[in-house]
């Protein structure tokens, strides 16, 4: 590799969105070994009062990851999207576009809805009138074996009582909430989890048909790829950015 070839290769960094319930940290085990400098971004209030945590908007969620990625020295970066992190890393990645600092998209079991639509709206009914009911019984957090049974297929013990311990309520508006930013025009890839129990394959499709990514790439993995497999997470991140690179020469 040349030079110049290495300086390009070094300017395109990831930035991690996690799902609902989550931290950045959960990323730690993909981070640790990337070709690549990354940030997992964190979303608003984990550690401040629940009250105000629940009063947060789409809006806030999405400014605060925009927040880091704008303060993050990286030139470029590929935004990498979980979960209903697709919903709040949206908007971030257009603001990203617009400055010229979005490389690619990588959507990992994430929700992408159709634009003007919400993470609840992405749902087939009667999947979403059942969750909408289930917020309204439970909020935000489901009860554990809910987490465990959803979340957490292909985890260790320890691994699933760590997902359920530090599990955070997000506000119930960050589901309900129209996303009005467009999918960016940038190169993405759909990393399909084909044993998800929460987000399932069939859904999962719905949201390939809207990301219409350039390729999608499988993973034998449930909800949480990035502690069930992060070897092959990481393999198929670093793949792509290594596709954008070379494509940049």
């Amino acid at each position: 590799m040349t030079s110049q070839e290495m300086r390009r290769n070094e300017e395109i960094g990831f930035l991690f969105v996690s799902g609902a319930g989550l931290r950045g940290s959960i990323w730690t085990e993909v981070t640790d070994g990337l070709e690549a400098p990354a940030l997992a971004a964190d979303y608003p209030l984990r550690d401040g009062p629940a009250a105000e945590r629940l009063r947060l908007g789409l809006a806030d969620y999405a400014a605060h990851v925009r927040k880091q990625a704008e303060a993050w020295r990286v030139r470029r970066m590929v935004v990498v999207a979980h979960s209903i992190g697709g919903v709040a890393a949206l908007p971030a990645a257009a603001a990203l576009a617009e400055r010229g600092r979005l490389a690619g998209f990588a959507a990992v079991g994430a929700a992408i809805p159709r634009e003007g639509g919400s993470w609840l709206s992405a749902l087939p009914m009667p999947k979403r009138a059942a969750a909408a009911a289930l917020m309204r019984l439970f909020g935000t957090k489901p009860p554990a074996a809910a987490i465990r049974a959803g979340l957490c297929g292909g985890l260790s013990e320890a691994q699933t009582e760590a997902v359920v311990d530090r599990f955070v309520p997000e506000s119930r508006r960050l589901y309900t909430e129209p996303c009005r930013a467009a999918v960016p025009l940038v190169p993405s890839v759909y990393i399909k989890l084909t044993r998800d129990k929460e987000f399932d394959p069939r859904l999962q499709d719905r949201m390939i048909a809207n990301l219409a990514p350039g390729r999608v790439a499988a993973m034998e993995a449930g909800h949480l790829p990035m502690l069930s497999d992060p070897e092959g997470l990481r393999a198929i991140l670093n793949s792509f950015r290594a596709e954008l690179a070379e494509a940049e020469l």
